[in-house]
């Protein structure tokens, strides 16, 4: 096993892998922006290496420096959590000319199956459904459109390079479609270097479903269940649950089936995640592969009792999977909320800041995956997400019932977030009854504001705890950790 791991990500993600690297007796060593030098990654690792500037591109994004500092560290393997690097072949590949180990899929996988237009060639030639699109991407308009006229609007208009929502548009007709394809184009370009796009047949109001997957250098892949990620806004997703409401046993078995098929087709080794669109009807499919860890991991973790960042960190370093199919198991419900520094009053925009109150709720069967703490200073430079709560219980119902609860507990101010909407979203009759689908959020929450009720109470507790709370004896420090020893030997004096 490693003796020395660098974690080229920031925030939550990276908090989390350097936890699982401190139980298994790995020394971490977090890499960090100008803007970062007080993060939580940064705190929590065993040392820790400034990069550069707060520009991603002179950070996080530098393939040099992140491999300068992992050789001059002697780190012999890297994790690079989601995001930034994860999914880029060339770093891959990088880390393999410098005899460092990258934590995930081989280069060639990511290349193959970033490549959204050769994945879905890849997955049709091995029997999995795909849905009707185009099998090439290209640049030229006039293609696109004729392609799309053929096909029949509605039409999804997708990057062939990266993820996360960028680069895609749904387009409803052909009086819009020039101004959505120069957009998307535009976005794509800036995005990944790659401004090609390809259209695939809008499905009416599908299911978002992707199952995990673990696949070892050694031949073995299984598959740890399915995830539901219907809940999304601008195609990112906020809410994700496990099991999906919508699976029946032999559905489960046969997108579990393809989701290995996938794995196996490709060469896929490592953690992974296998996506699909579920439409009304019941069919399924292929959407694409995730090569990383996904943000919504946790719920899985929850139900199953596996850690999946050891599972990785050990299949990186050689060693055949230790699960059998037939042993995994999934035990009760979990629903992760996604906890962004965002105003969903303005369009769910970024909400920098000094966050000057967080108490986080504490209870059974909650995990609160956070990257920041109070005090911190929120930058504008990167993905404005806080961290993941999770929420587990034996049913569906007693799982969204805790969440809304832990919600409810759980103030951050100083900042914008997205926990009221996420409270409203929760409490819906349509969640409650497992209605979801990826139009969701625009259908029933396209006009959302946040009642004054919530507002005011949010700043009562704030001044609470500031002007009251203050003059009162308490063996909590300000910044909510736990009592010094200071805090706790009664009077004394220097």
């Amino acid at each position: 096993m490693f003796k020395k791991v660098l974690i080229a990500n920031r925030g939550e993600i990276a908090v989390r892998v350097i936890r699982t690297c401190r139980e298994m007796g790995i020394w971490t060593i977090a890499v960090y922006s100008e803007a970062d030098a007080l993060a939580a990654h940064v705190l929590e690792a065993d040392e820790a290496v400034m990069l550069g500037e707060s520009e991603p591109s002179k950070s996080y994004l530098n393939i040099d420096r992140v491999i300068a500092a992992a050789l001059s560290n002697d780190a012999e393997a890297i994790h690079p959590g989601y995001g930034f690097l994860a999914e880029n072949p060339d770093f891959a590949t990088r880390c393999q000319a410098s005899s460092i180990t990258f934590i995930g899929p081989p280069a060639r996988v990511i290349r193959d199956l970033g490549n959204k237009t050769f994945a879905r060639r890849m997955m049709e030639s091995a029997g999995i459904p795909v849905i009707p699109g185009m099998s090439e991407a290209t640049t030229d308009l006039l293609l696109l459109c004729k392609e799309a006229e053929q096909m029949g609007y509605p039409v999804m208009l997708k990057a062939v390079a990266g993820g996360g929502g960028k680069g895609m548009r749904i387009v409803a007709s052909p009086e819009t479609m020039e101004e959505h394809c120069f957009a998307a184009m535009s976005e794509a370009e800036k995005a990944f270097g790659n401004g090609s796009v390809y259209l695939e047949k809008r499905l009416d109001t599908p299911r978002h479903v992707e199952f995990q997957i673990l696949a070892d250098t050694h031949g073995n892949v299984v598959h740890l269940f399915e995830r539901e990620c219907s809940v999304q806004r601008r195609h990112q997703k906020i809410i994700e649950e496990t099991p999906s409401p919508a699976i029946t046993p032999s559905l489960r078995a046969a997108m579990a089936q393809a989701a290995i098929t996938a794995a196996k087709v490709s060469g896929y080794v490592n953690a992974g995640t296998v996506e699909f669109l579920l439409d009304r009807s019941g069919q399924f499919y292929f959407l694409e592969v995730n090569t990383r860890l996904q943000v919504e991991h946790p719920i899985t973790e929850m139900t199953t009792g596996v850690d999946l960042v050891r599972l990785q960190l050990e299949i990186a370093a050689g060693r055949p999977l230790n699960l059998k199919q037939e042993n995994i198991t999934q035990r009760g419900h979990a629903i992760e909320c996604r906890i962004y520094a965002e105003d969903p009053e303005a369009n769910f925009y970024p909400s920098p800041g000094l966050i000057v109150f967080q108490r986080e709720p504490t209870g059974p069967g909650l995990r609160n995956d956070c990257g920041v703490y109070e005090g911190f200073e929120v930058p504008m430079e990167y993905d404005p997400i806080l961290g993941k709560l999770i929420a587990a219980a034996w049913t569906r119902e007693a799982a969204r019932l805790r969440m809304i609860r832990a919600l409810e507990s759980y103030p951050i101010l100083g900042i914008r977030t997205t926990i009221p909407f996420l409270i409203d979203v929760l409490k819906s009759n349509e969640f409650a009854k497992g209605n979801t689908d990826t139009e969701f959020v625009d259908r029933h929450f396209g006009n959302w504001s946040q009642t004054m009720e919530d507002a005011d109470l949010a700043r009562i507790a704030y001044v609470v705890d500031e002007f009251v709370g203050s003059a009162k004896p308490t063996a909590r420090e300000k910044h909510g950790g736990w009592p010094s020893p200071w805090e706790t030997l009664g009077d004394w004096r220097m």
